[in-house]
C-alpha cells in the first residue's frame, strides 16, 4: 500500500467507502463485517461512512455503527485507521436524499457520530452538502464551533464549488482539510475544485470515483456499466480490473486526490486496493486523458 496524507494524517492512498454496506441493496451484517476487515488487511486505513448512510427511515447512523463494530471485531491495531463521517444529509425511508444543514442539526448530527463511532473526537467530519436554505459561512460556523470544542479534529467540505470552498477556507483556515466531491472516470466537473483543493493543500476524496467503469450503489443493479473504453483495454493488456485502472487513473491526477472506491464484497475492496501499487506510463494516461465511459 501507498500512503498520502490528510493534513498532517497519514492514510492509504485507497480508502473504503462504506455507504454501499448500509444502503438498499446491502450486504448480511457478516459479509458487511468482512469487506471492512477485508480493506484493513489490505493495507486501507480510511474509511469513508456518513450518519445518512442507512436504508429505513428509523436507522439513522447505521453504516457509523457498522464500522464501529467491525473496528472493535478487527484481530490487528486500528488506532492508526481515520474514521471520516459527514453530517447535514438525511433519509427519509422512501429512497430520496434531504439536505439540513443548520448550525444546531450540525452540531446535534456530530455529536451523535461520535457516540455511534465510541470516539472522544472525529477524526475527519465533513458537512455532506451545502444547504441552499442556510448562508454558508452559517454551515461552515457550525464546523468551527465544532473544532473549538473538540467534538472534531478535522473538517471537510462535499459537494462544493471553488467559491463555497474559498469561503470555508477563510473560516476554518488550517482547520479545513479535506474536500470530497464526484470525480471519475466519466464524471470530471469538479476539475476545478481539485486543481483548488491541491493549491491550498486540502486531500480530495473523489466519490462515487469508478463511474463509468462500475455502477454506484445508488444506481440499482439495472444502473448501465461502460465496457470495451481504453480503460478496459488498458486493463486486459496489464491484467489487471479496469476499477483498478481507473483508480489509479485518480491517483495520477493529482497528489491530493485519496479515492474511496465502494464496496459491498471482501473481492471488490481488496482489488481496488491494489490500484495503490499501479503506475500509468505516460501513454497510458494520455491515452485515457479524453475517454468518458458513458
Amino acid at each position: 500500500m501507498q500512503y498520502r496524507t490528510i493534513a498532517h494524517t497519514v492514510v492509504s492512498a485507497v480508502g473504503l467507502g462504506a455507504m454501499p454496506l448500509s444502503v438498499e441493496h446491502r450486504p448480511d451484517e457478516r459479509r458487511a463485517i468482512a469487506t471492512v476487515h477485508a480493506a484493513l488487511d489490505a493495507g486501507v486505513t480510511l474509511i469513508d461512512t456518513a450518519d445518512s448512510y442507512h436504508w429505513h427511515a428509523d436507522e439513522a447512523g447505521h453504516n457509523e455503527l457498522l464500522i464501529a463494530r467491525a473496528l472493535a471485531r478487527y484481530g490487528g491495531d486500528t488506532s492508526h485507521v481515520l474514521v471520516a463521517t459527514k453530517g447535514g444529509r438525511g433519509r427519509p425511508g422512501d429512497g430520496s436524499w434531504t439536505v439540513t444543514a443548520t448550525p444546531a442539526r450540525l452540531k446535534r448530527a456530530a455529536e451523535a457520530s461520535a457516540k455511534r463511532l465510541d470516539v472522544d473526537a472525529i477524526g475527519l467530519y465533513q458537512l455532506h452538502k451545502p444547504d441552499p436554505t442556510v448562508p454558508w459561512a452559517e454551515s461552515v460556523g457550525a464546523l468551527r464551533e465544532l473544532l473549538d470544542a473538540g467534538t472534531i479534529r478535522a473538517a471537510g467540505i462535499s459537494n462544493v464549488t471553488t467559491a463555497q470552498i474559498r469561503e470555508a477556507h477563510q473560516i476554518l483556515g488550517d482547520g479545513l482539510v479535506s474536500v470530497q466531491n464526484q470525480y471519475s472516470p466519466a464524471v470530471r466537473d469538479s476539475e476545478p475544485e481539485l486543481r483548488l483543493s491541491e493549491r491550498l493543500g486540502l486531500a480530495f476524496l473523489p466519490w462515487s470515483p469508478l463511474g463509468g467503469i462500475s455502477r454506484s450503489s445508488l444506481d440499482g443493479p439495472s444502473g448501465p456499466t461502460s465496457a470495451g473504453t481504453a480503460f478496459h483495454r488498458i486493463a486486459a493488456e496489464r491484467d489487471v480490473s479496469p476499477q483498478q485502472i481507473a483508480l489509479a487513473w485518480l491517483l495520477a491526477r493529482s497528489p491530493a486526490v485519496i479515492p474511496v472506491p465502494g464496496a459491498s464484497r471482501p473481492a471488490s475492496i481488496t482489488d481496488s486496493a491494489k490500484a495503490a501499487e499501479l503506475t500509468l506510463n505516460p501513454q497510458e494516461l494520455a491515452e485515457l486523458e479524453d475517454v468518458r465511459p458513458s
